[in-house]
């Protein structure tokens, strides 16, 4: 013997936890951004100033970026010397530093449209 239960969300449930969830996004690309330039080389400040974070909101999926020619080449190269503080992979690393942050401020903006 036992019991069951199921929940269906009706269509405004729905639509909030998807605009809460896109707001998350949003604001946890720009704190992995700012991780991010915290640890980018900095010369003229370009490639900090390239950096952009983007959700495609039908997707949910969120998104940081650097637009520079160099970008990938300061990412990628270990060997290059960098100012104190700043290193190679900072957006990787970033990435990784920050997942429990990046979780708790979607959760915080799904949790505050409903």
């Amino acid at each position: 013997m036992g019991k069951s239960w199921s929940f269906k969300p009706n269509r405004t449930i729905i639509a909030r936890s998807h605009k809460g969830a896109v707001r998350g996004l949003a604001l946890a690309g720009e704190h992995i951004l700012g991780v991010s330039n915290n640890k980018a080389p900095i010369e003229e400040s370009t490639l900090i100033r390239s950096g952009a974070a983007s959700v495609d909101d039908k997707n949910l999926r969120g998104a940081v970026s650097y637009d520079t020619p160099y970008a990938t080449r300061q990412h990628e190269d270990m060997h290059l010397r960098h100012d104190a503080g700043r290193e190679a992979k900072f957006l990787e690393s970033a990435f990784n530093s920050e997942q429990d942050a990046v979780q708790q401020i979607i959760a915080k903006a799904i949790k505050g449209e409903l």
